[in-house]
């Protein structure tokens, strides 16, 4: 079967090989494609695969070799799944490769909001702990997770490996899921978290869901991560609420456009840490990107269902 991969650079860069996919066809992969660049580099394919390509209606039904799309990733917003559907594609994706590395990237931010490891280095290595008159000294408020509150709003895998690593360092935590938890507790999060880490999907239900009005539940200088979805925060609001210090710290890995825009507020506000969506990115968690990917190929090819979203 022929294979196209359409913008394979985002999960493997060079450093992982493609052999456990091009063993099941003939191989092409791309780095990136552009929305024009689609059907000619996809006309003859009958297995399609993408990370972030938007495949539309047309694209469905103007391929006529077309009967899979394995998305390299967990979300598939991206696909039009009713047109697949009425076409007969198959539609794969690939959940829960990337728990590890996202709940560690949630713990990460919050250690840097309670020691200042990153910025206290760059201090040192600047000349600041030479010139300081004291064996020690500290730029920023110094914090001890221990006792504190972590609210997590999304009980799946991450928001569940998020828990007990939180809770490895003595912090209590508050779980919610919009799809299964009634919404008092969503209350009790917003009122008694000293930390809320966002692992929800972005659903209707999940969008804006922290704006003005829900931060204005929280405590005073709540710290919140984002690893979830840029949108499921009012990031207007955010940068409002950050200037004001109602919100102490806001760390995100997801902003609500990507790659991020240089008109958004988030840039320009104080106590903001980002990373470039980084969280499903180490080099373990695309191996087995890599590797699911290739079982769900080969299942469809042995007429078995296997991480089927369509």
């Amino acid at each position: 079967m022929n294979i196209t991969v359409l913008d394979g650079y985002a999960a493997n860069p060079g450093d992982i090989p493609w052999n456990e996919v091009s063993r099941l066809g003939e191989l092409k992969v791309y780095e990136r494609s552009k929305p024009e660049e689609i059907l000619p580099r996809a006309k003859d394919c009958e297995i399609l695969l993408t990370n972030k390509c938007v495949i539309t209606r047309d694209i469905i039904f103007s391929l006529p070799r077309l009967k899979y799309i394995g998305v390299l990733a967990t979300g598939y917003n991206n696909i039009d799944l009713d047109a697949a559907r009425e076409k007969g594609v198959a539609v794969t994706n690939i959940p829960a490769y990337s728990t590890s590395c996202v709940s560690q990237l949630v713990m990460a931010f919050i250690l840097e909001a309670a020691m200042h490891v990153g910025e206290h280095s760059r201090l040192c290595l600047e000349g600041a702990w030479q010139a300081c008159p004291d064996f020690c000294f500290w730029k920023y408020p110094l914090t001890e997770l221990d006792g504190k509150a972590l609210g997590i709003i999304g009980q799946g895998r991450i928001g569940s490996r998020v828990k007990a690593l939180a809770e490895a360092f003595g912090m209590k935590t508050l779980a919610y899921s919009p799809s299964r938890c009634d919404k008092s507790v969503l209350d009790d999060i917003f009122a008694l978290s000293d930390v809320i880490s966002l692992n929800c999907p972005l659903k209707p239900e999940t969008r804006g869901l922290i704006n003005r009005n829900t931060i204005a539940l929280m405590k005073k200088g709540v710290w919140i991560v984002n690893t979830a979805r840029g949108p499921v925060v009012d990031e207007n609001d955010m940068a409002d609420a950050l200037k004001a210090g109602q919100v102490g710290m806001y760390m995100a890995d997801v902003v609500s456009r990507e790659p991020i825009e240089g008109t958004n507020p988030l840039l320009t506000a104080p106590n903001v840490i980002m990373t470039p969506h980084i969280g499903w990115a180490s080099l373990e968690a695309r191996q087995r990107l890599m590797t699911i990917s290739a079982q769900n190929i080969a299942a469809f090819q042995n007429g078995e269902r296997l991480n089927r979203v369509e």
